[in-house]
């Protein structure tokens, strides 16, 4: 049901580039986590913690969890607004309860980003809705 997943956070000065590497892992076990250095507005130091996630095994054990996981009331209400017209699924996790395996939906803020790309076809928009949102509702 999932093509891929990519990821990506931001490592603020103020935070340990283990623990959002941590938290990362704690959403995604089998990622390969590629470090950047960037420079934020203010000319501070960023580092961006970036990969995909592509394996079958290793993407159906990711939305397995989410089902188990999280509110699934609210991923299914909020399935129109967060997929894309070419079936890219956004999602948002909070660093700070992934680092405590705790898996908490975001809508902004500092976070975890994922772009889950659900396997439709044609990749349209409806069609990765309905996808999602039979296994949610099948769960």
């Amino acid at each position: 049901m999932i093509h891929n997943i990519k990821f990506r956070a931001f490592v603020y000065e103020d935070e340990s580039i283990e623990d959002i590497t941590q938290a990362i892992l704690n959403i995604l076990p089998e990622a390969e986590i590629e470090a950047e250095e960037a420079e934020g507005l203010l000319e501070d130091k960023i580092i961006i913690l970036s990969g995909t996630v592509s394996k079958k095994r290793y993407t159906k054990t990711f939305f397995n969890t989410l089902l188990e996981w999280t509110d699934l009331d609210k991923l299914n209400a909020d399935l129109e607004r967060k997929i894309d017209e070419k079936g890219n699924w956004f999602l948002r996790f909070d660093k700070e309860d992934a680092l405590d395996e705790i898996w908490t939906i975001k809508d902004s803020g500092d976070s975890i980003h994922l772009k889950v790309k659900i396997a439709a076809f044609p990749a349209k928009k409806q069609i990765a809705v309905d996808k999602v949102r039979e296994a949610i509702l099948n769960d």
